[in-house]
């Protein structure tokens, strides 16, 4: 006891020393254990005022197709591929945190009001050439003229006591390096021809079922994206690294040959033989299957082309008294038809979609508030993040992707009866006509 009583004699005054240290320098570590969320809030804010500028406003376009449409998806892809020359990042830090630029987003969208589908894309005001530019030079017979928010054109307190909700962001099954089904696996495309030549549109069946949806509900589907390279997001890399695990399945890595080794090593008190390599001439990757070939060169194939980031969203909101509870699996069975089991597939991410798991305390609440939460997100085009953007919120797309995803269908793809269409386009006046 005595010897213990002299060792608190000697160490106190060193923990008064610490204690004294702590209450007068305390306040510089909270700014280190926040500084993720502190610079993911100013770059936030400041990318808020740089894109709040009038110049980039958001407004909204809406395409009507003509009665007769014959462009392949191809076109699409094209399209597509123009948009992504949109991409212009910041320049330098400074840029970024300072000025608040970032890349601008696209949003690639598909509505259906009161039983008539329509197409909008939603982007800056400083882009709208650059977009019609891109969709005249493939689709010159279409329309494109601005219309208001149609998401403004409801309540903005839903739900409430007229209208309810039902709403989900989607996620990726597999690593979004996996490619989902496009559209050369829907049907078959000459080149040399316009004409699709097996009419099996994926949107078919969306637009069927928005056609017998009635008055007072509505169907929104959101593909919200901007351009990236492998500087932003390195998906070639990933994509590379993964194939080089497909071709090479059978070796082992490095950390599964130690823990291997180790309970060798402990059980038998021997080490394991290092196995042999297998001579052959044959590479590698001609020893895989043809289901993995197939594996390898899809994901070979998105990577090597122009690629988005974004996300994916549906809503389908209606008045109570048409309000239908089996619409939330419209939007899931229409991305369900992109799925293939060897590849990639799109599901429902449960973070977000508005419904809470019983058993669960403040249940209606909460979900009030997530349908708040959801629908301000779609008004506002915004990635779902709570407080920031987490894992799983936003994937990598290939303009092949989006274009089987979004596209504008001939008629003999969607009958003229599922799609409103415009018997002709409007012609631009004369080049020669006077100006004052």
């Amino acid at each position: 006891m005595l010897e213990t009583a002299l060792i608190i004699e000697k160490v106190a005054p060193y923990f008064l020393i610490l204690k004294a240290f702590i209450i007068q320098f305390w306040w510089i570590v909270p700014p280190f254990l926040l500084y993720p969320q502190l610079k993911f809030y100013f770059t936030l804010y400041m990318a808020i005022v740089w894109v709040g500028d009038k110049s980039r406003e958001g407004i909204v376009l809406e395409i009507k197709i003509p009665h007769e449409l014959t462009r392949p998806v191809k076109a699409m892809e094209n399209v597509m591929n123009s948009i992504w020359g949109s991409y212009d990042p910041p320049k330098d830090w400074r840029a970024s945190y300072f000025e608040g630029k970032s890349i601008l987003k696209t949003s690639f969208e598909i509505a259906g009001i009161d039983g008539v589908p329509h197409f909008y894309i939603r982007i800056p005001k400083s882009n709208r050439k650059l977009i019609e530019s891109a969709i005249y030079s493939q689709y010159p017979e279409v329309e494109i003229v601005e219309v208001p928010d149609y998401t403004k054109q409801v309540p903005m307190d839903i739900p409430n006591s007229e209208w309810d909700l039902w709403g989900t962001d989607f996620e990726f099954v597999k690593p979004d390096i996996y490619p989902i089904k496009t559209y050369e696996q829907f049907f078959e495309e000459k080149p040399d021809t316009p004409s699709e030549e097996k009419r099996i549109d994926p949107l078919s069946s969306l637009f069927e079922t928005i056609s017998r949806t009635s008055k007072g509900e509505q169907m929104w589907i959101q593909l919200t994206m901007w351009p990236i390279t492998p500087k932003e997001n390195d998906y070639v890399g990933r994509g590379k690294e993964e194939v080089n695990k497909l071709v090479n399945r059978n070796k082992k890595e490095g950390f599964v040959s130690i823990v291997e080794d180790f309970f060798n090593l402990l059980f038998t008190g021997k080490m394991a033989e290092p196995a042999k390599e297998e001579q052959s001439i044959l590479p590698p990757e001609m020893k895989l299957t043809s289901g993995e070939r197939d594996v390898v060169s899809a994901i070979e194939k998105k990577v090597s082309k122009p690629c988005f980031q974004g996300f994916i969203r549906y809503i389908y909101l209606a008045k109570r008294d048409v309000f239908f509870g089996g619409a939330k699996g419209f939007g899931v069975s229409f991305f369900a038809q992109f799925a293939t089991q060897n590849l990639n597939n799109l599901k429902p991410w449960g973070e977000v979609t508005t419904k809470i798991q019983a058993p669960d305390i403040f249940t209606a609440r909460r979900l009030y508030l997530r349908k708040r939460d959801i629908l301000d997100k779609y008004r506002n085009r915004d990635p779902s993040f709570d407080p920031y953007p987490v894992e799983g919120s936003m994937f990598t797309f290939s303009i092949e992707e989006l274009a089987t995803m979004y596209h504008f269908p001939g008629i003999d793809a969607v009958p003229s009866s599922a799609l409103e269409r415009i018997e002709m386009k409007k012609a631009a006046p004369p080049s020669t006509l006077p100006i004052e």
